[in-house]
């Protein structure tokens, strides 16, 4: 696993969302039910910016700061996830897998903490 993602476990971090909570992805069938987006000016090694799913917070966001307490690394693909939450919220490795399924059933990961 890349070292990029794992610099920003249990640091603070600013996501922007580009795939708001309750909006269908620009290209494939998928609805979100969590907020998605990215951290502006980090660069995963895909050369697109690192993305994050937003747990814990039940409303479509812009833009959101909070913890990141796990990365989802995608054993057949280059583009890990963070796992952004507001300060103070737990998920298990269940819940965080649960929680992100609507994508992530189409790779192999696994939750590192």
């Amino acid at each position: 696993m890349s070292d990029y993602a794992t610099k920003f476990l249990n640091k603070n971090v600013s996501v922007k969302i580009d795939r708001a909570q309750g909006t269908k992805h620009p290209k494939h069938d998928i609805y979100y039910p969590v907020n998605y987006g990215y951290l502006p000016d980090e660069l995963a090694p895909d050369g697109e910016e690192v993305d994050a799913y937003v747990l814990g917070v039940f409303e479509p966001l812009e833009e959101f700061s909070g913890q990141c307490i796990a990365v989802i690394h995608r054993l057949d693909d280059d583009d890990d996830k963070l796992v952004v939450v507001p300060g103070g919220v737990k998920y298990s490795d269940e819940q965080i897998i649960a929680l992100t399924e609507f994508q992530e059933r189409f790779f192999k990961s696994e939750v590192i903490r």
